[in-house]
């Protein structure tokens, strides 16, 4: 992805100097990782009353079985060309210039942060990617933004969206099916519904799925996919529900960020290794950990957080098709030593966690 976007950088002409890149580097994502420290004075998303045409398909919605999951109402997202370029603007102006070092940080209460909100009106066609990026670019020279926030939101875009969208274009037609790990655990109840989970940082994500049909890129990928991956459930159970509940869903976009990347399920067609993490992860950028009955800490024993039990669990069990990804060496050296005990606790308390919960 990265000489992919590189390359259409210069093609496009965004943010270059003649060949070279505007602040002599491609990347400043290592600049974009704050963890959520203190008092964070976050901007508030720009939503819209429903027209009567909305609120017209709102009340079929209500009327039929598809209300069946989350919140029908109220319905906040724009549905027009008009709408969305509101939408853009008040990114450009309130969001872009703070937007980068908190870009993946997760916080309770706050369910938008600096992002930009606008994948729905992207994959609906009602703004182009292009526009998107080159209005981020004008932004960064007029009002001279911060690098790393203007380079790290164009990356996601012209890097990252673009890439997948090609990816799914280049792919067998049976990679939606592919199924590297052999997972075949079904998907918990409470992926429906939040209120049966205690994991906390589920529980708070699965909650704002429910209300907004949104969350955001490591919400995504970090809370949701990477427990898919390291419990063992089927990708393609997953990657439905993920097409089911969130509003920017398409095949291009939820087959090749579920399958491939979340899930791991392309055997590497598009990662080089697989997002598998344990709680440590998940109490470093977020505060979810605070409010929750297991400690992040904890591996083994009644307060073990399941992303500990389940992430060593997976490690094992896939330990032979892991050490032949090269970047997974080290980890699988920690694994190794691990006391043979405690790892025959890790097995049973993750045997139990799906005997109770699928």
């Amino acid at each position: 992805m990265e000489y992919f976007y590189r390359e259409g950088r210069q093609r496009y002409g965004v943010l270059m100097e003649g060949k070279h890149p505007v602040g002599g580097q491609w990347n400043f994502d290592k600049d974009n990782r704050k963890p959520p420290k203190g008092k964070l004075n976050t901007p508030q998303p720009i939503w819209f009353e429903p027209d009567a045409l909305t609120q017209q398909v709102i009340e079929q919605v209500k009327s039929s079985h598809y209300s069946s999951y989350g919140a029908v109402e109220p319905f906040r997202w724009g549905v027009t060309r008009t709408q969305a370029l509101q939408v853009l603007d008040h990114f450009i102006q309130t969001c872009l210039p703070t937007f980068g070092p908190y870009q993946d940080a997760m916080v309770t209460g706050e369910t938008t942060m600096w992002h930009a909100m606008l994948s729905p009106y992207l994959n609906l066609g009602l703004l182009h990617p292009l526009e998107v990026v080159q209005a981020a670019e004008q932004a960064y020279f007029d009002r001279q933004l911060d690098l790393s926030s203007v380079e790290g939101f164009i990356r996601q875009v012209l890097g990252w969206r673009e890439y997948m969208h090609g990816l799914y274009t280049y792919v067998a037609d049976d990679y939606p099916t592919r199924n590297w790990f052999q997972h075949t655990q079904p998907l918990p109840n409470f992926f429906w519904d939040a209120n049966q989970t205690e994991m906390n940082c589920l529980h708070q994500t699965l909650k704002q799925v429910e209300s907004m049909a949104y969350a955001h890129h490591i919400q995504r990928l970090m809370i949701l996919s990477n427990f898919a991956l390291i419990s063992g459930i089927s990708p393609q159970e997953i990657e439905h529900w993920f097409h089911a509940a969130f509003i920017d869903a398409y095949d291009w976009v939820m087959q090749t960020n579920v399958i491939g990347m979340g899930q791991f399920a392309d055997g590497g067609i598009l990662a080089s290794k697989p997002y598998a993490a344990s709680a440590n992860y998940v109490n470093k950028m977020s505060d979810y950990c605070k409010a929750c009955r297991y400690s992040p800490t904890a591996r083994t024993g009644e307060k073990a957080c399941p992303f500990n039990f389940f992430y060593w669990d997976f490690l094992d069990r896939h330990r032979q098709k892991l050490s032949n990804q090269g970047r997974m060496s080290f980890i699988l050296k920690n694994l190794d030593k691990m006391p043979d005990t405690e790892l025959a606790e890790i097995r049973q308390q993750a045997r139990e966690w799906h005997s109770q919960n699928c």
